[in-house]
């Protein structure tokens, strides 16, 4: 059976704050809906309480928007239809390059481990909503996953110069579950942002994006859970006006015979990554931070930390598989005493 934690992958420690500034209270709305099979939660600061609300409507009209134009998950997508149906071509927009235009980076990061074409790879193992409804699931062969292995190779996407985006036999399907939800966050905070918001965030199960600091100029403290007990916290993290993303082998997975199996691939072996078991990445927008953690999931320990060092804009945290915590130059966080 497949189960996802539902515990938030982060935890968010902060204080309710109701400030008076200029005469005016400054308080704090929020408000959660379902989408992306998980809850986003959207919360804002503001002194004016009906245009934080109206500004959190339109940022949640914009992740669904997304949510319905492309999620491989959603019936009638432009990725589900590209997977489901005998026409293997689509037409991309302008934001649809974008995101491929991202997923292809990834994919060289990576030296092609991250591959947004495991979709079968990841049906063999359970992870479908139909697999939730066995009662027992069967530990694939190596038969099976070597077979399954030939339906995955991105190198068979391509774009067109005239944006035309089409599967190349024998890849069949896209599955945007690594990029897409954080693409939507990043997406929202952007139209927060332009609806005046100066201090927000948002919020799902392994990817925020904020805005700004608290009102009172304090940066926000973000806990990152234990993944070998996320009711615990491993660490609090300070951002300002920054993005996180949150890999673990303890979100989602499936039980098969006693001994879980987590959801991140390695596409060349067909079993889940091994020597990690979390990874925590900050950088200017959800969309990177959710591709990133990902990537570096299925990139060796030191590479990933090579990279991440010579850039300015990236920091990372590895759990890996004994429990070590190893960061980048930059990455700073308070460690949470037993």
């Amino acid at each position: 059976m497949v189960k996802t934690n539902k515990i938030i992958a982060f935890i968010l420690v902060f204080l309710s704050i109701f400030l008076i500034s200029c005469g005016k209270k400054v308080e704090k709305v929020e408000e959660s809906k379902f989408l992306f099979g998980t809850y986003i939660k959207i919360v804002v600061y503001s002194d004016d309480k009906e245009k934080a609300m109206n500004s959190i409507e339109k940022a949640f009209n914009e992740i669904q928007r997304i949510d319905e134009k492309y999620n491989s998950k959603v019936e009638g997508s432009l990725i589900y239809n590209l997977n489901t149906t005998d026409n293997k071509t689509m037409k991309l927009d302008a934001e649809g390059l974008e995101l491929f235009e991202g997923v292809k980076k990834a994919y060289e990061l990576s030296e092609h481990k991250y591959d947004v074409t495991i979709a079968p790879l990841l049906e063999l193992w359970g992870f479908t909503e139909e697999a939730m409804e066995l009662p027992n699931l069967k530990l694939p062969t190596k038969e099976e996953i070597e077979f399954t292995k030939t339906f995955i190779d991105f190198d068979k996407v391509h774009i067109s110069e005239d944006g035309t985006l089409s599967l190349e036999s024998p890849v069949k399907e896209i599955d945007t579950g690594s990029f897409l939800k954080g693409y939507a966050i990043y997406r929202a905070k952007e139209v927060l942002k332009a609806e005046g918001i100066d201090s927000a965030f948002i919020t799902s199960i392994s990817s925020m994006d904020l805005i700004g600091t608290k009102p009172e100029g304090k940066p926000w403290k973000i806990g990152l859970q234990n993944p070998e007990n996320p009711s615990e916290i491993l660490g609090i993290v300070p951002l300002k006006n920054r993005a996180m993303g949150v890999s673990g082998d303890y979100q989602t997975y499936v039980e098969i015979d006693g001994k879980m199996y987590h959801h991140i691939l390695d596409k060349d072996t067909g079993y889940p990554v091994e020597d990690k078991k979390m990874v925590v990445v900050l950088c200017d927008n959800a969309f990177d931070a959710d591709l990133l953690s990902t990537t570096f999931f299925l990139m060796p320990i030191d590479k990933a930390i090579d990279y991440v060092n010579s850039r300015d804009d990236l920091e990372i945290l590895i759990v890996d598989k004994d429990m070590n915590i190893i960061t980048s130059k930059n990455f700073e966080y308070e460690e949470v005493k037993k």
